[in-house]
């Protein structure tokens, strides 16, 4: 079964011209990449209440970085595990188009 894809999910929004700048959040997203160690940590977690603007404070760091980004917005649509591995493989494409062609083969397989 193949579980369309919404490809709007996948869009970065971009940052808006009136917000109010976090520097020290910036800062923060960009330690995640320079771990102590020298290596960068493999995944950050933004967590926080619905309207304090995590859409906004990333949206506004991966326009400045200048690195591949893979974006994924959810829904509670996307709770089911193979419609939202099935979204997480299509956002992983759009920065390297061969990444998981194998998952989601398993995931369209009648079995």
């Amino acid at each position: 079964m193949t579980i369309p894809i919404l490809a709007t999910k996948l869009y970065i929004p971009p940052p808006r011209p009136t917000i109010v700048r976090r520097p020290r959040l910036g800062e923060r997203l960009d330690d995640g990449l320079r771990h102590k160690q020298g290596f960068g940590r493999k995944l950050t977690l933004i967590s926080a209440a619905a309207g304090f603007g995590k859409t906004t404070l990333v949206s506004e760091w991966v326009s400045g970085n200048g690195l591949p980004v893979g974006w994924l917005s959810l829904d509670e649509g996307d709770s089911d595990p193979a419609r939202f591995l099935t979204y997480l493989v299509a956002a992983m494409q759009t920065i390297a188009p061969e990444m998981g062609k194998g998952v989601l083969a398993a995931l369209q397989s009648p079995h």
